[in-house]
């Protein structure tokens, strides 16, 4: 054989060869991935319990996909430095507006009060505060025990229904293992109507709460239950339940004075209202 044609064989076959090594690769390789672009938000640097105020050491940037931008996120540490975060947050979380308490709104228990509603705190101890379990975000039924002028016997009636616990003592965050916590005052969160009733009611009598579950928001009408009726007696008449006023309405009949004026032999009587 020809030397010169077997030298230009070989030439060929590693052309077609490498050639057909390059199609392959090409055609099989994979694409490189492009890098994202990223954006940088504001997020937690330490875990946050709430009611905590954030300063510049409890915050940092974190990368976020710019593809997934987050509605109502912090660019800058410095738009949320002084801020109260309303829930807890963990660490490396971003940090929105709805987390955080608005601007000039105070601090601590404050920021957990809606607009239009009020905290009120009432005494409690082991017994009136079943037994430790009004936690942070439970919900209750307050009922108080007094004396009205419709009767002279004690009557207890219920004057608020599905009323959220807002604070147990100084707690306004529930116990993450939900354990009881014996506390002798206990903050709830109720309207300004309800709040002047609440004061009424502790001012009048001993004031009780009734645990209920928070998914029952059902409320229910119902008479107060005088002394008479724990042994089964007849019931009396209907007390409004939420007020304790008597149901008769008519005005009351005046009261008089009869005065006797002795003038020597002369006497006479005379009646004031």
């Amino acid at each position: 054989m020809n030397p010169r044609r077997l030298v230009i064989a070989l030439v060929i076959a590693l052309g077609v060869s490498g050639l057909f090594t390059w199609w392959l690769s090409k055609k099989f390789a994979k694409p490189v991935a492009s890098t994202p672009a990223k954006h940088q938000y504001v997020a937690a640097a330490v875990n946050l319990e709430a009611g905590e105020m954030l300063h510049p050491n409890s915050l940092n940037l974190i990368d976020w996909p710019e593809t997934a931008p987050l509605q109502g996120a912090f660019a800058k540490p410095e738009d949320v430095a002084g801020r109260i975060v309303m829930f807890p947050l963990s660490a490396g979380q971003p940090i929105l507006e709805r987390q955080l308490s608005a601007v000039g709104s105070g601090s601590g228990l404050t920021v957990k009060i809606p607009e239009g509603m009020r905290a009120i705190s009432l005494k409690s101890d082991d017994v009136v505060g079943v037994a430790g379990f009004l936690l942070p975000g439970t919900f209750v039924d307050v009922l108080v025990t007094y004396h009205t002028v419709a009767t002279s016997e004690p009557i207890t009636a219920t004057i608020l229904q599905n009323v959220q616990v807002l604070a147990a003592g100084q707690k306004f965050q529930p116990d993450p293992e939900g354990k009881a916590a014996s506390v002798d005052v206990v903050t709830l969160l109720v309207k300004p109507d309800d709040a002047e009733r609440v004061v009424l009611a502790t001012s009048q009598g001993i004031v009780h709460f009734v645990l209920r579950n928070g998914s029952d928001k059902e409320s229910t009408k119902q008479a107060a239950v005088q002394l008479s009726q724990l042994d089964g007696g007849a019931a009396p008449r209907p007390i409004a339940a939420s007020t304790g006023y008597r149901t008769d309405r008519s005005a009351p009949k005046p009261s008089f004075y009869t005065v006797e004026t002795v003038n020597g032999t002369k006497q006479s009587l005379e009646s004031f209202k």
